[in-house]
């Protein structure tokens, strides 16, 4: 983006919107004292449709509503209803989806609706899937969806070439069959991908984006729990509860873990906090400062930082003394060494390269690099589905794999016994090996050269670095320009999206290094068209072990993260997937005491 464009984008930003009061009741009763104080890194857009980064999707999801959300108080990720009235209706082998919503949900007034109450219905998740599916929208043109969506591939090509998707063209897989009700219709079954949809995808009023030329980067009109009152770009938002927010709930819970905190909320309406300050500060010692000033009412931290309210792993005596206590998981993102299989050094599935490639891996030290790289803020990976995620086999051995002696008498037996005067082996042909790592400057990259340098030295294999900058690291992986990289992947509740970098379809930017094996599509194929997580959790298990065998990655590490919570704040859970402000409470008289 440009610096004018820059510009006029934060411009578009402080314009002013006005909302139509005639049509909305009075504003139902919320303790204007409750005020949520949380930090963000900057964000870009409100649009739901055109955001890029985690930061501006944490606001919108509170502005928006997708069909259902991911249970609150869940260990795994399981979608419940927020705008639907019940489970989606699957059937056809799941290749169709049918979602009833609840009837008499408002969308917060806006001058696009001429001074009436405007209802929810069923065509506004159709237009806002249809926005997901746009090519022209920097979130949109989704090629999984695409395909799978009946009938959605030619509109998008359309699109494409006209440089504006028909909003009017049907598409047949994707419709309102009445007022309340949508219909999806699948070319095959694809839990992870419909599931993501509606648990992600919050409902539009097309009308609004209509009236505002499609530009509502800063009109977010939305059925969400909160409203924006006011955006300062660069410094913070404000968001207000919605005075139309139906009546709404804290989630019910099954578990006896939760017991207490269901009780203490019962009776209680959401939003709980009348207001929320969002601030905009992207240094993390600088929250740390804040929180620690009683301007935070949480603070989520990683690496380094997030041990210095710590005395090993406790708290220190004069944070525990003030009441703070810290909840500690795993980020749903997989971290692991990638091997270039089209490399002439490493790639291939030869005897003697998949022996090179398990050799590597066998004498990586995932546990020295968790506890002085990572500061002890990651655990080490045994598998490609981080905790949390659907595909996790919490039954999986967490034991290392680390073992140099065993990776040296198998690089011995397989034709790299031979060493150069300096001790460093050569290859099967005769000629020196020289393994090659891609890596991102700044960062822990400095301490990850020593270690690996070090792992690699103890194998008596030659290692060479090549550092640039991160987007230069993904262009020149994407393109098979790399011998091996480190780098992280995922994100999402499925762990479909850690096992589709060695999918075969996936496209080069997915699997990146090109890995391509007949068994391990058709358990990639089997866990997208499970329905139930024992049915993932048996494709995974096929999926990890192929994966062992040939070695095309390592599973390094599960980063954690470190949240930091107030005495004065009740209802919160670290939150893997989705931001729920509307779930936490505050308690102003304990704060003002504090």
């Amino acid at each position: 983006m440009n610096a004018r464009r820059a510009f006029l984008g934060r411009a578009m930003r402080t314009l002013a919107w006005g909302l139509l009061p005639v049509t909305a009741p009075a504003a139902r009763a919320a303790d204007a004292a409750k005020i949520l104080r949380v930090a963000v890194f900057d964000i870009d857009t409100l649009d739901p449709q055109q955001y890029s980064d985690q930061p501006s999707f944490s606001v919108i999801q509170a502005l928006f509503e997708p069909a259902f959300e991911w249970d609150y108080l869940s260990r795994t990720p399981k979608l419940t209803p927020l705008t639907a009235a019940g489970p989606a209706e699957i059937t056809d082998a799941g290749r169709t989806w049918t979602i009833r919503l609840k009837r008499g949900i408002r969308f917060i007034d806006d001058p696009a609706f001429r001074g009436e109450p405007r209802e929810l219905v069923a065509d506004d998740y159709v237009y806002a899937y249809k926005r997901w599916l746009d090519p022209n929208l920097r979130r949109g043109g989704q090629p999984v969806l695409t395909d799978l969506i009946v009938g959605a591939r030619p509109v998008v090509d359309a699109a494409k070439r006209n440089g504006r998707l028909d909003y009017d063209a049907p598409i047949e897989g994707l419709r309102a069959v009445d007022r309340y009700t949508i219909r999806i219709r699948l070319s095959g079954a694809n839990y992870p991908a419909l599931e993501d949809m509606l648990g992600f995808v919050g409902a539009l009023a097309r009308e609004v984006v209509d009236a505002a030329g499609g530009d509502i980067r800063s009109r977010p009109v939305g059925t969400g729990p909160y409203r924006l009152r006011e955006w300062k770009p660069g410094s913070k938002l404000v968001l207000e509860a919605n005075p139309v927010y139906r009546e709404a709930a804290f989630p019910a819970s099954a578990d006896p873990a939760d017991a207490a905190l269901v009780a203490s909320m019962r009776g209680k309406r959401v939003p709980f906090a009348a207001t929320v300050e969002v601030n905009i500060v992207d240094e993390d010692s600088t929250r740390l400062l804040m929180f620690e000033r009683g301007d935070l009412d949480f603070v989520e931290l990683r690496g380094e930082i997030a041990t210095r309210l710590l005395a090993g792993d406790r708290l220190l005596p004069a944070v525990a003394a003030r009441g703070i206590t810290r909840q500690v998981h795993a980020e749903p993102f997989l971290f692991a060494f990638y091997f270039n299989m089209k490399d002439p050094t490493l790639g291939g599935d030869s005897r003697e390269r998949v022996a090179l490639r398990r050799a590597i891996a066998m004498g990586f030290d995932s546990g020295r690099f968790t506890r002085i790289v990572m500061a002890g803020q990651a655990i080490p990976a045994n598998q490609f589905a981080p905790p949390g995620t659907t595909g996790h086999d919490p039954a999986m051995p967490a034991a290392s794999i680390h073992d140099p002696a065993t990776a040296n008498a198998l690089l011995d037996r397989f034709g790299y016994g031979e060493r150069d005067r300096d001790g460093y082996r050569r290859g099967p042909d005769g000629e020196p090996v020289t393994i090659t790592l891609s890596l991102r400057t700044g960062g822990m990259s400095r301490d990850l050269q020593t270690l690996w340098r070090r792992n690699l030295d103890t194998l008596g294999l030659r290692t060479a670095f090549e550092l640039a900058p991160f987007q230069e690291v993904i262009r020149n992986v994407e393109l098979g320009k790399f011998q091996m990289y480190m780098g992280g992947y995922g994100g999402s509740p499925s762990g479909y999206n850690e096992f589709a970098q060695l999918h075969g379809i996936e496209p080069m930017r997915v699997n990146s290094v090109r890995f391509a094996n007949a068994d391990y599509d058709r358990a990639a194929a089997a866990f997208l068209r499970a329905g139930t997580e024992r049915e993932r959790i048996d494709a995974a298990r096929t999926m990890n072990a192929i994966a062992r065998t040939y070695m095309p990655m390592l599973p390094a590490y599960f980063r954690l993260e470190s949240a930091y919570v107030q005495p004065w704040l009740s209802g919160f859970r670290p939150q893997r997937f989705s931001t729920y402000w509307k779930y936490l409470d505050i308690d102003p008289a304990k704060r003002r005491r504090e």
